[in-house]
């Protein structure tokens, strides 16, 4: 195949992630005769310095031309007081829109190599396998009216949280067709005691659910969910929620893969006229301004990115297991990154799972 990918490298340690997810990318296409063509971007703070804005229009023509987007991640501290939509995370939320990547599927799963870096009691992470798939397009970042107004004490702040019934139904049904390929549980998660948003949430998938009467359906209050991430993180399956409650608990599950370094990342569309997803892939963590530039940063998270990649953009199913594999054994062998207990260098973790291929 020909694979047509934009690389994103953004701020901070993004850069240095996304040099060894594109080193796998190369060394796995070339191990099973694939051309890759790359093509590079900017966004976030490195395209605020260059073009004045966190998310360019030749960022956004590029991403809609390529047949997926491989991102490293945006923020730098220097735009932290800065108005919302001129700040670096705002080209995250922009590039999210114009694809239309509305499911965003976050596997965590507690590999055995990496039980004794997580803080939790062994046996509580052992055996961990979850898909938290989080609604990206809608919700509390989404909606409107939001800002901030007003002077002295009245001065306030103002966010809105909107759901339609589609919006809902489409992300319920990516959910429940991915628990059908696995254990066939989905834990839908909301705050319907209090959000009518909510209310609206938890009646829409349980419609949904009936179309599905081979996968069961349970319901938790987010912050019970919370509380069941840490204390009984084998009873997920599949978990789908909100955008905001999405954001706060897959960042939770890092806990249970024993690093945020690890989480990878697939925010999925459309299905193409080939049957492929439209889809913008990255590492579940942040920039990491502290540790950039000093080739010490965790690869595996964007590693896994290009995993998920070549299967859901591209339906390279062996390709997508090679790497998976790789990072497997990489792990056994315990070449990895401080942040793991390792002493491996950002590259040399990227060397190492080029050569497991």
């Amino acid at each position: 195949m020909e694979l047509n990918v934009l690389i994103l490298p953004g701020d901070g340690i993004g850069t240095e992630v996304t040099r060894e997810a594109v080193r796998v990318l190369n060394h796995v296409a070339a191990r099973f005769s694939h051309t890759v063509n790359l093509t590079e971007g900017l966004l976030g703070g490195i395209a605020i310095h260059k073009t004045g804005g966190p998310f360019p229009a030749e960022t956004e023509k590029l991403a809609l031309e390529a047949d997926a987007t491989l991102m490293g991640a945006v923020g730098l501290p220097e735009f932290d007081n800065w108005p919302p939509e001129k700040r670096p995370e705002r080209g995250l939320l922009g590039i999210r829109k114009c694809l239309g990547v509305y499911a965003n599927l976050r596997p965590v799963r507690a590999y055995q190599p990496l039980i004794e870096s997580s803080p939790l009691k062994n046996h509580l992470v052992e055996g961990t396998d979850m898909i938290i798939v989080r609604e990206l397009t809608g919700g509390i970042y989404y909606g409107t009216p939001r800002g901030i107004a007003g002077t002295g004490d009245e001065e306030r702040g103002t966010n809105t949280m909107t759901y339609t019934r589609a919006e809902i139904a489409r992300v319920s049904r990516m959910a429940f067709e991915l628990a059908r390929a696995r254990r066939k549980k989905v834990t839908s998660v909301d705050k319907s005691n209090v959000l009518e948003t909510s209310q609206l949430w938890r009646r829409v998938i349980t419609e949904v659910a009936a179309g599905y009467p081979d996968v069961e359906l349970d319901h938790l209050l987010v912050d019970n969910c919370a509380m069941q991430l840490i204390l009984n993180p084998k009873r997920f399956d599949v978990v789908v929620m909100e955008n905001m409650f999405g954001d706060i608990l897959s960042d939770e599950g890092a806990v249970l893969a024993g690093s945020i370094g690890m989480l990878p990342s697939a925010s999925i569309g459309a299905r193409k006229p080939n049957g492929a997803w439209v889809g913008l892939y990255e590492p579940v963590h942040g920039s990491a301004p502290d540790i950039a530039g000093q080739n010490k940063a965790n690869p595996f998270g964007a590693i896994g990115s290009v995993a998920a990649m070549l299967e859901y953009s591209f339906g390279l199913m062996e390709e997508a297991a090679a790497v998976n594999r790789a990072v497997e054994a990489v792990l056994a062998s315990g070449n990895v990154t401080a942040d793991l207990k390792g002493k491996a260098t950002t590259e040399q973790v990227g060397q190492a799972v080029c050569a497991a291929i």
